[in-house]
């Protein structure tokens, strides 16, 4: 005989965390900033102001990762061997995972702690859910330094070749017209 009893879904476990949702990051949306990529730039000062776009962004980003991250030092996170930390890098910070004595860092410790059977259950959708948003803003992060780092480095290129060419330019007004071959 079947049981005719409608299956109940085992009860969610309580969360601790909040993890960052579509609306977080509206504002930062907002600034279209790849629709700026896909465009003629004009000169330097266009790539200029594209590159601060992306730098606002970035630091938009750093400023969820840093709540993120508020959120990951916190009882009970903070009883467990594995901790989410903030590393300085050259795009201005990067979410890793260490131990607590600070000797160990890396995703493998997020993989041991998740296979553990003394990480509470409880805790084990939580840590995945710090694991996807820990890659995904260090992701965000590291893109939008690159993209405002590329941005910058062509608007020097750009301001070398416009003064090669008003260089030429003066120094063909200057000649008289047998000197410039006219």
């Amino acid at each position: 005989m079947t049981n005719c009893l409608p299956r109940q879904e085992p009860t969610p476990a309580p969360r601790f965390i909040d993890p960052l949702e579509h609306d977080d990051f509206l504002r930062l949306e907002h600034a279209a900033y790849l629709k700026g990529l896909l465009k003629p730039f004009k000169g330097k000062g266009d790539l200029e102001n594209w590159a601060s776009q992306c730098e606002s962004l970035r630091e938009g980003v750093i400023a969820l990762a840093q709540r993120l991250l508020a959120q990951a030092t916190i009882y009970p996170f903070s009883l467990l061997p594995v901790v989410l930390a903030q590393q300085s890098t050259g795009a201005g910070m990067a979410l890793r995972w260490r131990n607590a004595d600070r000797s160990t860092m890396g995703v493998a410790l997020w993989t041991r702690l998740i296979g553990q059977p003394t990480t509470p259950l409880p805790l084990v959708q939580d840590l995945f859910a710090l694991e996807q948003q820990r890659i995904a803003l260090n992701m965000q992060i590291s893109v939008l330094h690159a993209l405002a780092r590329q941005a910058r480095a062509a608007a020097a290129k750009l301001a070398h070749a416009e003064t090669v060419y008003r260089e030429r330019v003066e120094r063909d007004a200057s000649l008289s017209p047998q000197e410039s071959g006219k």
